[in-house]
């Protein structure tokens, strides 16, 4: 099952050099096209090529509407964590991590990434390859960049996909992937492939469809570039105290294990990293705990989804020999219509949510954590129906 959203951290690197592409959107689709075409040829491509790449071109209408409807990403963190960790998915790491062993071992020389790392994102993304989507990616990816919503996504997308047709990388006609234009066994986009391809069977060619040892080289490499720190951990349940000053949790607060230790934060199994760390809640103060590490926010690059993000480093950990977490007896978090309601009461009250759109995310968690501390409660970022009456 895949659960990749489209809140991702796309490269930007594309826009440089065309201009005002990122207004060429919306209008006929076949002049969209045409202007394409123009701009294909000035980036490099032959006519011939160029008018190959974009034979036949659609908008795709289901394309949008993925877009518009990722529900998926307002289930709260148990939820989603249950949904998408499986015995059979960790059974089925555990063999993987076998099968592919020596490519393990040369994604952690060569790019310090741990395989549970690895083995969470292939999971969770395409099911060890198994499901890697049906959505022709260069239709979806042009569906995306006429779209006038977010253009300046999705057209450098749409650019890095046929420079990847010019190498003999991929076939317009035949390159299938998610709706948001992801490729391959682990899911990443033409501009990161071209960035971050690696030819991981010596074959001559990057082919993260059908090579998991590509793909799996390829994603070490991404997540080398994107900051990933070799040897070090990304995340760790703790038990945490009731006195716990809440105003101190969430990420945008680190300390030392140590400094965490003294406020009576233990390690629920082994010791705290002598590493600065965030306490994290996902469902607030009775719920599970973890202490995110520096390598903890590395994984918002690829995926900026609180939930999924908390989901998969914690995967990664059971994937690596981790307990399952504890859950605790949280309270009720909001449904969706709650979170709007939310979410529009803050936002009138002068805090920036970003979008009305039913998501916990960090915009979110960090206005209810200064408001609860505003109205004296648990400055937990946990929103109940309780402090939603209040507000």
């Amino acid at each position: 099952m895949r659960m990749r959203s489209v809140l991702l951290s796309f490269g930007l690197s594309y826009l440089v050099g065309i201009g005002s592409a990122q207004a060429h959107c919306g209008g006929r689709f076949a002049d969209f096209i045409a202007g394409l075409d123009q701009e294909l040829q000035q980036q490099g491509l032959s006519a011939s090529q160029s008018r190959a790449f974009l034979a036949g071109a659609r908008s795709d209408p289901k394309v949008l509407k993925a877009d518009r409807s990722q529900g998926v990403f307002r289930m709260e963190f148990d939820s989603f964590a249950q949904r998408v960790i499986s015995q059979n998915r960790l059974q089925n790491g555990a063999k993987y991590a076998a099968r592919f062993k020596p490519v393990f071992d040369r994604v952690e020389a060569q790019y310090g990434v741990p395989r549970g790392i690895l083995l969470a994102f292939w999971a969770l993304e395409t099911d060890f390859g198994q499901v890697q989507g049906g959505f022709n990616t260069r239709d979806a990816l042009i569906t995306l960049a006429h779209d006038c919503r977010r253009p300046d996504l999705f057209r450098p997308q749409v650019l890095a996909a046929a420079e990847l047709y010019r190498r003999g990388d991929f076939d317009p006609q035949r390159t299938t992937g998610a709706w948001a234009g992801e490729i391959g066994q682990v899911q990443m986009l033409p501009e990161d492939i071209l960035r971050n391809g690696v030819d991981g069977d010596g074959d001559g060619h990057v082919d993260l469809k059908g090579s998991s040892a590509d793909a799996l080289m390829s994603a070490g490499k991404m997540l080398a570039g994107l900051g990933w720190r070799p040897n070090e951990p990304w995340l760790q349940e703790v038990v945490v105290p009731d006195t716990l000053d809440w105003t101190k949790t969430g990420l945008d607060i680190r300390l030392s294990g140590a400094q965490w230790a003294q406020m009576g934060v233990r390690a629920r199994s082994g010791t705290l990293a002598s590493l600065p760390g965030s306490i994290l809640l996902p469902m607030g103060r009775k719920g599970p705990a973890f202490i995110a590490y520096p390598n903890f926010t590395t994984l918002f690059e690829w995926n900026q989804s609180f939930v999924y993000v908390t989901s998969a480093g914690y995967f990664a950990t059971r994937l690596e020999g981790a307990p399952r977490y504890r859950l605790g007896t949280p309270d009720a978090g909001l449904n969706t219509s709650q979170m709007k309601s939310l979410q529009q009461k803050l936002a009138a009250k002068g805090y920036d949510v970003g979008d009305v759109d039913g998501i916990l995310g960090a915009r979110t968690r960090a206005a209810v954590q200064a408001e609860q501390a505003r109205l004296g409660l648990p400055a937990d970022a946990w929103p109940t129906t309780a402090f939603l009456g209040r507000l």
